[in-house]
């Protein structure tokens, strides 16, 4: 599975779970650490450990193992999948921490084709 396939399978996931305001950001061209960010929020700390809980257990019946997770206390999980770090945040958390500002020269990738409508 190739990065990109990766990422958008998380999308998928995400999506299907009732995550919010899904982004998927391209920074192979920024950072050695990975390919690419997905971005999603949270309605509640609950929702939040869930979706990561969702996501971890999805990728793996695909085959993909996680590397590493951080936050699960939090408002911000992230879940380190090699070439793809998923960010999953409270509201609040993503707000502050701004992470689409903060990799403002990375590229947004197009999941419009993945995202069901509400």
């Amino acid at each position: 599975m190739t990065s990109l396939e990766t990422a958008k399978s998380i999308v998928k996931i995400l999506d299907e779970k009732k995550a919010m305001d899904i982004t998927v950001i391209e920074t192979q061209e920024l950072t050695v650490m990975s390919d690419y960010f997905v971005i999603a929020s949270g309605t509640s700390n609950t929702h939040v450990r869930s979706l990561a809980d969702d996501v971890e257990d999805a990728m793996t019946k695909l085959g993909v193992e996680i590397d590493h997770v951080e936050g699960r206390a939090t408002g911000w999980i992230l879940l380190d999948y090699g070439c793809v770090l998923v960010h999953i945040f409270q509201p609040e958390s993503r707000e502050y921490y701004n992470l689409e500002r903060l990799w403002g020269d990375a590229s947004k990738v197009d999941i419009s084709d993945i995202l069901t409508e509400d």
